[in-house]
């Protein structure tokens, strides 16, 4: 019998988050991946079968947090820009009349962790230099390491500890889903040292599952042979098992493949054996992350803290299609619109995986993630909104090993967590009057498995996908961008009956449709929806960049976020360093923005000046005809653009022009999902000529000035991917 709870905050709390993780895709939601100690978590607390979030990263980490709806906290759509006051809904950080879970607990004498990604600050606010208003610790986290962005490298990560960034550790084999679970029981093992009767807050959100899918060798060859008999058999395979499990009610039925995705009968040999490759990655890298929850399982059950900690585990979204029909290497060249070719990619068959490339799988695999539904991330029907959701609950579970198929939604975590510690929300914090909660607590579902859910209502909204939910049914239409929204095509579903949506009763019920229409317009305009927009490419406002076209950067700045670096795409630019070399020994990188999939990098080796631009894989590269001379000098690279993305590349040492390239394509929109360094290449190395890790000038920087020259007036704008770019 679970124990009672006598004294308020007693339990410890833990929130672990995955990412891009569809529905079926642990052990214990009916897949073949090993997933041991997350089923752990499963058989010793309760599976949710019926739970959902918004089909986009930043907005349901801000639902999760809050207790609210992701649109009325100012979350509506990635953080990576704000909007502008036009979009209150997106303005990409929490607004303050929302305090989180861990203002709220830190508040009642809990300690707050957090580890991982944030993805919760504007783009332009994730530099170094701030501001530091929506950074982790100014939301409750008293401390924190992790990334603050949508994603990173998992070999060379962008990370920051507290309120500045860091390098990673120099340990061999390093791996980012290991590191943070370092920092997580270090955290841990500094306050149950010091504090131990203090109850404590951890939110530790993984990289995983979210592209690029990097994993150690030996996780992949673990499933070698397993995804050889494609994507529609292993979908077969998981409804089969779901229905054994009793994950899903036993008359669901099993959709069928989204539109575009082909039999794998229909696939060629070489599409089969690349696409193979990406899902024994993904599954490794699944399996590898699992290995990491067990080392905090352990350490929790090695510390007798395992029977006073609620942990809380779930995905933010179902299975990404980002990675498109053939998968992806090469991140860059998604977010630029570049399709990559099967035979490109199968000539890096076996980097896959490894420190040099960017993997995403394709779509195919990405429904199978989402088993037995339709659709993905980014879209409002099941496929996106469904994932797995674990609870484990010691003190307060009767029937440990059981499954729940309430509705409930993620705003709904946070006041379960409340009224278990018996700790009410405030309706001041720090001054600021705050709106109340909308989610309800799910608590009673701990003990009574056929309670009825106390949600009643949810209503979804992606860049004009919108579903509404209502006891039982589902309204739900796929928005055709720039269709007006009064004519969407929108589809009825009982999922009462129809767990899969397999069955639109649209025509057989029309009344019942309109019924749930008006309801999403009314639940629309009560939780800040409105206005809609269907533009993956919006008009915002992006601080660092806004109004400017000179940058002055010195050497030992700290790393760069793209997402705050100079947008030098489709325009012509000059980059002009003074420098100072006291020998010919001197030599390194000047300024570098990218990594191995794209960017350029400016820097000096062997006495000589070297500029090298990477167009996802195709490498301009360009050496000066002199050596660099001794004593002070200016060091120029000018672009003129040309027609479309073309222009001509030229280098100056002291006004004298020393080399010149045409350039026939530069990168539309964005240089690199990697940053900007100065005087090094931090992270990964843009140019595979020089050493690393960061070949840093040994000689003086003086500056790096960036200038950019507008031809016409762009816009700056996002799409739905989080890349910042102009029009």
């Amino acid at each position: 019998m679970p124990k009672s709870l006598n004294k308020k905050a007693e339990l410890n709390v833990i929130y672990i988050v995955l990412d891009d993780v569809g529905y079926s895709a642990l052990g214990c939601y009916g897949s073949e991946i090993e997933t041991p100690y997350i089923n752990s978590l499963a058989e010793n607390g309760l599976r949710y079968n019926n739970f959902t979030v918004t089909p986009l990263c930043s907005p349901t980490r801000a639902c999760l947090l809050t207790g609210r709806n992701c649109h009325s906290v100012g979350v509506g759509m990635i953080s990576d820009i704000d909007w502008g006051p036009e979009y209150p809904n997106k303005r990409g950080r929490i607004s303050n009349s929302a305090a989180t879970l861990a203002e709220i607990l830190k508040s009642n004498g809990m300690a707050t962790y957090m580890v991982g990604k944030w993805h919760l600050v504007p783009g332009h606010e994730a530099a170094s230099s701030g501001p530091f208003g929506n950074w982790p610790l100014s939301k409750g986290f008293e401390r924190y390491y992790g990334f603050l962005i949508a994603k990173t490298d998992q070999y060379t990560p962008d990370l920051v500890y507290d309120n500045h960034r860091v390098q990673k550790p120099e340990k061999s084999n390093y791996h980012l889903s290991e590191d943070l679970v370092d920092k997580s029981l270090e955290f841990l093992t500094d306050h149950l040292s010091v504090t131990p009767d203090r109850p404590f807050f951890l939110y530790l959100a993984f990289g995983a599952m979210h592209e690029p899918h990097q994993v150690p060798k030996e996780y992949i060859e673990k499933y070698k042979g397993v995804y050889d008999k494609g994507w529609d058999h292993i979908r077969e395979e998981r409804f089969k098992r779901q229905k054994k499990m009793e994950i899903i009610p036993s008359k669901t039925e099993l959709v069928e493949r989204n539109p575009g995705i082909k039999s794998w009968d229909d696939l060629t040999s070489k599409e089969k054996k690349l696409f193979i490759k990406f899902q024994e990655t993904y599954s490794g890298f699944l399996t590898h992350t699992d290995q990491q929850i067990g080392r905090l399982l352990n350490f929790l059950k090695l510390k007798n803290k395992l029977e006073d900690t609620i942990i809380v585990l779930l995905s933010d979204n179902g299975g990404s299609q980002e990675g498109g029909w053939n998968g992806s290497i090469n991140d860059s060249a998604h977010f630029n619109g570049i399709e990559e070719s099967v035979n490109e990619m199968y000539e890096h068959l076996e980097e896959i995986g490894g420190h040099l490339t960017s993997p995403n799988y394709p779509k195919g695999w990405s429904q199978v993630s989402n088993t037995p539904f339709k659709y993905y991330k980014q879209n409002t029907f099941f496929g996106g909104t469904h994932v797995p959701l674990i609870i484990q609950c010691p003190q307060r579970i009767s029937d440990p090993g059981s499954i729940r198929s309430q509705f409930y939604h993620a705003i709904d975590i946070t006041p379960t967590i409340l009224d278990l510690l018996q700790i009410e929300a405030p309706s001041i914090y720090d001054g600021v009057t705050q709106m109340p909660l909308h989610g309800v607590s799910m608590l009673n579902t701990f003990t009574e498995s056929q309670a009825p859910s106390k949600r009643k209502t949810q209503y979804f909204e992606m860049l004009g996908h919108r579903a509404i939910w209502q006891d039982g049914w589902v309204a739900v239409t796929y928005h055709e961008r720039g269709v007006p929204f009064e004519e969407d095509h929108w589809e009825l579903y009982q999922v009462d009956q129809d767990f899969s949506q397999k069955y639109n009763l649209a025509e057989k019920y029309p009344k019942k449709l309109k019924e749930l229409q008006q309801i999403w317009w009314e639940e629309a305009m009560k939780y800040d929806v409105l206005p809609l927009n269907d533009n993956p490419y919006r008009k915002g406002y992006f601080g660092l960049q806004e109004g400017r076209t000179t940058f002055i950067f010195y050497p030992g700045m700290a790393h760069l976020p793209s997402t705050a670096a100079p947008i030098i795409t489709r325009s012509s630019y000059s980059i002009s360093i003074p420098i100072f070399r006291s020998n010919p020994a001197e030599q390194g990188v000047l300024i570098a923005h990218g990594n191995h999939s794209s960017g350029y990098s400016l820097y000096i080796k062997d006495n000589y000046l070297f500029y090298e631009y990477n167009y996802v894989g195709t490498v301009y590269h360009l050496q000066s005809s002199v050596q660099v001379p001794i004593g002070n000098s200016t060091i120029e690279f000018h672009f003129k653009r040309g027609q479309g993305t073309s222009g001509m590349g030229s280098l100056s040492i002291n006004g004298k022009l020393v080399g010149k390239l045409l350039m026939p394509r530069t990168l539309p929109f964005v240089i690199s999902v990697e940053g900007m360094d100065i005087g090094r290449d931090r992270l990964s190395a843009v140019s595979a000529n020089y050493p690393v890790p960061e070949f840093p000038f040994s000689g003086q920087i003086k500056k790096a000035v960036i200038e950019l020259y507008r031809e016409f007036k762009r816009e700056i704008c996002i799409n739905i991917n989080g890349t910042i770019q102009y029009l």
